[in-house]
C-alpha cells in the first residue's frame, strides 16, 4: 500500500518561512509534498516570451528547489493546467489533504473551485488559508456588517482591530523535516515552456529600516531611490507580508497605510464581484463617451506624448518593468483625461509590463485615477503634467535619466494643450454623468 501523503500547493507565496499554507500542512500528521505550477492557462496568453514577471517566478522556484533538496526533500514542479495536473497527482500518490493560500482575483477563485470539486470526488479535502494580505474581505467591516468603499474610515477600523495575532509568524521552519522525502526532481526550464531569459535586474527582497524610516519625505520623488521597491516580492510573495507590516509598524504609519491600501484594494474585490470582472466601481462611469485614438495611445504607450514627466515613467515602465508610484498616477491621469482614453486601457497595459502587476492594486489604482472607482480622485482633479514634475522632480532628475532629449529639436511638441485638454475632459465626463 502506497504512503499516504498531503500537497502543499505554491502559488504567489513563494517561500517556505512564515507561509500559513506550508505551516498548516507541516503540522497536519502526514509527509507533505510541495508542489508548482507554471499555469499554461496563464502562461499561455502571455504575448510578451521574455516576460521578466515568469522569469523571476523560475529564478525563485529555483531556489525553493534548491532550499528543499537540501532537507531531503524536492519541489515537484509542472507546466500544465492545475485540473491536469491534480489529476496525475492522484495517479501518483495517495492524498489526503491540499493545503493552498488564498488569492482573490477572478481566475483564482474560478479555477480553485474546480480544483476543489475535483478532488473532492476522490475524497480529497481543499484547505484555503489568508497569506498574502493582513486582513481578508471578511475581517475589515463596518459597524453593520457591510463593506467600507473609503479608504480612511477602512484604515482606521483596520488598525483599531490590529494586534500582535495578526502579526504573529508561522514557525513553519519548527517543522521541515515533515516534507516528504524524495530525491531532486526535475523542472521544465524557461525554453520548455516557450520563454526566454533575458537580463532582467530584480531590486532585493531585503527590508529597508533606513528607507522606510524616512519614507514619508521621500516616496513622491521619483528621482531619487526613496521608495522600498518591494511589490515585486509581495505580488509574488517572496516576502511575509506580516513581517513588512510589523516593520512599518515600528517605522512608518506612510508606509503602513501604504499596505494598508493592498488590503483595502483586495476587500473591494471581495465584495463587488462586478469590479473583479473588468467593470467600473461607479457604473455611471461606463457612460464616458471615450475617444480610444488608437495613434494616441501608441504614443502614450512608447513615451513620445511631448509631456517629459509622461514619457519618462512609461519609458521606465518598458525598460525596467517599474514605475514609481507618484508617476502611476501622472500617466493614469494623462490617459483618461487629457487623451479620454478608457482607462481599461491603460490598466491592460501595466498588467502586461508591470514586474509588480497586481489585479488588486493595478485596477483600483485605475480606477482611482479615472474617477470611476471606490474612493477615487474626484473626475475634475486632473493632474497638470508640468506643474507635477516641477513639484517632484524639480532638478528634472528623473526626466534627464529617461528623456536625454527632452532639450533638444528633436523631442516632440505635446501632443495636446494642457488648458484644452482639461476643459474637454471635464465637458465629456459631466455629459456622461447626467444619464
Amino acid at each position: 500500500m502506497r504512503e499516504v501523503i498531503n500537497v502543499v500547493w505554491l502559488r504567489r507565496d513563494l517561500r517556505l518561512y512564515d507561509n500559513a499554507a506550508v505551516y498548516y500542512a507541516l503540522k497536519s500528521g502526514k509527509p507533505i509534498l510541495p508542489i508548482f505550477i507554471f499555469d499554461k492557462n496563464i502562461l499561455d496568453d502571455l504575448e510578451e516570451k521574455t516576460d521578466r514577471r515568469v522569469e523571476f517566478i523560475h529564478q525563485q522556484v529555483s531556489e525553493l528547489q534548491d532550499q528543499l533538496v537540501k532537507m531531503g526533500s524536492s519541489l515537484e514542479v509542472f507546466y500544465n493546467t492545475p485540473l491536469e495536473v491534480f489529476k496525475k497527482l492522484q495517479k501518483d500518490y495517495t492524498i489526503e489533504k491540499v493545503f493552498t493560500n488564498a488569492d482573490y482575483e477572478q481566475y483564482a477563485l474560478d479555477r480553485d473551485h474546480a480544483v476543489r470539486e475535483l478532488l473532492k470526488e476522490n475524497g480529497i479535502s481543499f484547505h484555503v488559508y489568508k497569506d498574502q494580505v493582513i486582513f481578508d474581505g471578511r475581517e475589515v467591516l463596518k459597524d453593520n456588517k457591510t463593506p467600507y468603499t473609503v479608504f480612511t474610515p477602512y484604515s482606521k477600523k483596520w488598525k483599531s482591530i490590529l494586534n500582535g495575532f495578526y502579526l504573529k509568524s508561522y514557525p513553519s521552519e519548527k517543522c521541515y523535516n515533515n516534507f516528504y522525502k524524495q530525491t531532486r526532481r526535475d523542472m521544465p526550464s524557461l525554453g520548455s515552456m516557450g520563454f526566454n531569459a533575458g537580463d532582467a535586474q530584480f531590486p532585493p527582497s531585503n527590508v529597508q529600516e533606513e528607507l522606510l524610516a524616512h519614507y514619508a519625505q521621500t516616496r513622491d520623488y521619483p528621482g531619487e531611490h526613496g521608495t522600498s521597491r518591494l511589490g515585486l516580492h509581495l505580488r509574488f510573495g517572496t516576502i511575509s507580508i506580516r513581517q513588512l507590516a510589523t516593520k512599518a509598524k515600528q517605522l512608518s504609519e506612510v508606509y503602513l497605510n501604504e499596505l494598508i491600501w493592498r488590503d483595502f484594494y483586495h476587500s473591494i474585490l471581495w465584495h463587488f464581484p462586478h469590479v473583479r470582472k473588468g467593470e467600473a466601481f461607479k457604473k455611471e462611469y461606463d457612460f464616458i463617451n471615450w475617444r480610444n485614438n488608437e495613434k494616441d495611445f501608441a504614443k502614450w504607450c512608447s513615451g513620445s506624448t511631448g509631456y517629459p514627466i509622461v514619457d519618462a515613467g512609461m519609458r521606465e515602465l518598458n525598460t525596467t518593468g517599474y514605475m514609481h508610484n507618484r508617476v502611476r498616477m501622472i500617466t493614469a491621469s494623462f490617459l483618461t483625461k487629457h487623451l479620454l482614453i478608457d482607462w481599461r486601457w491603460g490598466e491592460s497595459y501595466f498588467a502586461k509590463k508591470l514586474l509588480d502587476f497586481d489585479y488588486a492594486a493595478n485596477n483600483g489604482g485605475w480606477q482611482w485615477s479615472a474617477g470611476c472607482g471606490c474612493d477615487a480622485a474626484p473626475y475634475f482633479r486632473i493632474f497638470n503634467p508640468a506643474i507635477q514634475s516641477q513639484k517632484f522632480d524639480k532638478n528634472r532628475k528623473y526626466i534627464l535619466r529617461w528623456v536625454p532629449e527632452v532639450d533638444s529639436t528633436g523631442y516632440p511638441a505635446p501632443m495636446v494643450k494642457h488648458e484644452e485638454a482639461r476643459e474637454r475632459a471635464l465637458r465629456v465626463y459631466k455629459e456622461a454623468l447626467k444619464q
